[in-house]
């Protein structure tokens, strides 16, 4: 029966080559040397694992912020109103009041916002004016139809009347200059009384 030795660095050798002995002591040599454990990761960083997360928190937080920021920031703007939105707001605003007001201070303000609505409207200088003042401009150079024209003429003198007469007028009168005014603003026609 044979035999066979393994050898390092040889491999296996049969036992009748006469290496039994350099084996041996090979192996001996081996057996003698000591094995140590694997040693652990070599923690090479200055920063501890708690701070990096907070660090990263923290930046992730403001980045969050900075786009939320921004987003919000880039909303396109609302488009201004326009002159007859405006003058509609303002009317549908005062028509509630028509109970608490007195019919000249009603007047007034019916008057004032749909001064300020062709002003702006119109580039006609209908609040520095007085109605005849305007009436007469009107009349020679006009962005409006005859009806328009009509209705405006018809507030204007009532306003007056109510304003520099002293006209006793009741919140029916109101509720007139209220209609014409909506209707003078959304285009429409004289009404008939």
């Amino acid at each position: 029966m044979q035999m066979s030795i393994l050898c390092r660095g040889i491999g296996f050798l049969p036992m009748e080559h006469g290496l039994r002995n350099q084996c041996h002591f090979g192996l001996s040599i081996f057996a003698a040397e000591e094995f140590h454990d694997i040693a652990p990761p070599v923690d090479y960083s200055l920063i501890s694992p708690w701070l990096v997360f907070l660090i990263a928190f923290v930046v992730l937080s403001l980045l969050g912020l900075a786009v939320w920021f921004f987003a919000r920031r880039r909303k396109p703007p609302l488009p201004p109103k326009l002159p007859r939105e405006i003058a509609l707001e303002e009317l549908e605003r005062i028509s509630r009041e028509i109970k608490r007001m007195s019919p000249y201070q009603f007047s007034i303000h019916a008057s004032d916002i749909l001064r300020r609505y062709v002003t702006q409207q119109y580039g006609l200088l209908a609040t520095r004016q007085t109605s005849i003042e305007f009436l007469t401009a009107l009349a020679k150079a006009s962005p409006f139809s005859a009806d328009e024209k009509s209705l405006l003429e018809d507030f204007l003198n009532r306003c007056d009347l109510i304003k520099f007469a002293r006209y006793e007028a009741t919140s029916a009168d109101s509720r007139l200059l209220l209609d014409e005014a909506i209707r003078f603003v959304g285009g429409g026609q004289l009404a008939t009384v």
